[in-house]
């Protein structure tokens, strides 16, 4: 069932991309373990091939898991949170990275 508002328009729903990226930065290791098996914690960064390249070793490619700041310096992408790289490794528009991601999380992708 829509929802409408009471001019009987229906109800817009945004993606609360912010909320989304903060509580995905809460689970950072778990998320680029899930999405990038092969990489590896060197301090506080996610290091790992890119695999949207010809990547043969891991160095260039790398997560911050604290900030969720990300990129890949050989080729120069980056990004500056989880949802980017959603984006990013997926092929994935921004809203839809947004969504899965909180879908990941068990959390509502819309703001209240």
């Amino acid at each position: 069932m829509n929802k409408t508002a009471p001019r009987g328009e229906p109800y817009i729903r945004y993606i609360a991309f912010e909320q989304i990226a903060c509580q995905a930065l809460k689970s950072s290791e778990f998320i680029v373990r899930r999405w990038l098996p092969e990489g590896c914690r060197q301090g506080t960064e996610w290091v790992s091939r890119n695999p949207r390249r010809n990547d043969h070793r891991p160095g260039s490619f790398k997560i911050n898991l604290a900030t969720g700041r990300w990129g890949d310096f050989a080729i120069e992408d980056a990004g500056s949170d989880l949802i980017s790289l959603a984006a990013y490794l997926f092929g994935l528009s921004q809203g839809e990275a947004a969504t899965r991601v909180a879908e990941m999380l068990g959390i509502d992708p819309y703001e209240r």
